[in-house]
């Protein structure tokens, strides 16, 4: 029981990295034979997935019920706008690496051919935001029509809450009631999945380190490199610069949010990490109707880590097959790589569409993609580390913008 509560009790960062770290060394121990652990992954990520969907919908009910339709417009747009500004930024990191540091001169293609995944047209993604019925929103996992029910939702319970009928009255304040105890069961649930996490995280790392081996990490140590450095400048001078800007202290931010990007860094997944994130933006000190609202969002339509890897990918690809651009065509691949990574960061394997779309536009082969794939997990964990980091900084300086902006009409 001692062992257990000492456990229990410990911090989440430690017992994370001690998992990780175990991890990494069984892999290498076991080379292949480490695969044998991977459903003990497996069940952590089908776990966190489980819990994100009600999370999800129950957070932005919640945050959508205690605005008004102005407040929602303008909130929206200044994170719109903040998510475009930042994802164009991340493109131009990666490029601009990539173009100095050159990966990729000394390979080659592999064999093995890749099929172009099915990328979705502008009207696929518009109608699939509305759903055919309530309930295949959640069964398919659709987080676009998810969000657009809770938006609804929450607006019509508001609409309720402040009717000029005592009924409707009644029954709002019920139905937010319930939404709130909802909200803190699945908050509970999370708390004893996140002990589990630690377990899943080793079995995540062994398996990826032993079935994948050094030796794809060393041929691509380069591309490894540039996006790695990219990441960096992104955090430090982007990430920062912007609290900055907006007066928010860097440090206690970081340390307050840790647990997010941490938690996103080791399973690979900003929807999985999406309710620890709200907690740490929270403890952050942002307050919980911009938490609610702008995090699901952002898990949509921000992937500054996903942009980041596509412009650099792109000279990568360019280097492998001895293409050449010229300056219009990395502007087109800056214009479209910001379009891109907003427009699928809430669809499976974005990274993959993303780069794919581009890589045809410019007649270069997908056979790229599985090159990249060798290091496609190492590269993963920190590109949704920073998809997680900017979504809780957009929450941030918005929110200390709505703030001021609060003061100043007072």
């Amino acid at each position: 029981m001692n062992l257990w509560n000492s456990y229990k009790n410990s911090s989440f960062i430690l017992k994370m990295t001690i998992g990780f770290v175990l991890g990494i060394l069984a892999g290498v121990l076991l080379g292949a034979d480490a695969e044998v652990l991977k459903p003990f992954g497996t069940l952590l990520i089908k776990l966190l997935s489980l819990i994100a969907t009600p999370v999800v919908f129950l957070t932005v009910v919640l945050a959508v019920n205690q605005m008004n339709p102005a407040q929602l417009g303008r909130t929206g747009g200044k994170l719109i706008l903040y998510y475009g500004v930042t994802t164009a930024a991340a493109v131009l990191i990666g490029l601009g690496l990539a173009l100095w540091i050159n990966p990729g001169k000394s390979l080659t293609l592999p064999a093995t051919t890749v099929e172009k995944p099915a990328t979705p047209s502008i009207s696929d993604v518009i109608f699939s935001i509305v759903p055919d019925n309530f309930f295949s929103a959640f069964t398919s996992g659709n987080l676009m029509a998810i969000m657009f029910l809770a938006i609804i939702i929450g607006f019509t319970i508001s609409g309720m809450r402040f009717s000029g009928e005592e009924k409707a009255q009644q029954y709002g304040t019920q139905l937010q009631t319930f939404l709130e105890a909802a909200n803190e069961l699945f908050f509970r649930i999370l708390k004893g999945i996140l002990l589990y996490a630690p377990i899943g995280i080793f079995a995540i790392s062994a398996s990826t380190f032993g079935t994948q081996g050094w030796d794809t990490l060393t041929s691509l140590l380069e591309f490894t490199a540039v996006f790695y450095i990219g990441i960096i400048i992104l955090w430090v001078f982007v990430y920062s610069g912007t609290l900055k800007l907006f007066k928010i202290p860097v440090r206690s931010f970081f340390a307050n949010t840790k647990d997010a990007y941490t938690t996103a860094f080791f399973t690979s997944s900003s929807l999985a990490s999406l309710p620890v994130a709200i907690e740490s933006a929270k403890k952050a000190g942002i307050s919980e109707k911009m938490v609610n609202f702008s995090l699901p969002l952002g898990a949509v339509f921000n992937s500054d880590g996903g942009a980041l890897r596509m412009g650099a990918s792109i000279v990568f690809a360019a280097n492998v097959t001895g293409a050449n651009f010229t300056l219009i065509d990395f502007v087109t691949i800056v214009l479209v790589g910001t379009l891109l990574s907003i427009g699928t960061a809430g669809i499976p394997a974005a990274g993959l569409v993303t780069l794919s779309v581009v890589l045809t536009m410019f007649d270069l082969p997908l056979e790229v993609v599985a090159l990249i794939a060798g290091v496609d997990a190492i590269i993963g964990m920190a590109g949704t580390a920073s998809n997680v980091v900017g979504d809780v900084v957009g929450a941030a300086v918005v929110d200390q913008s709505e703030k001021k902006a609060e003061m100043a009409r007072s």
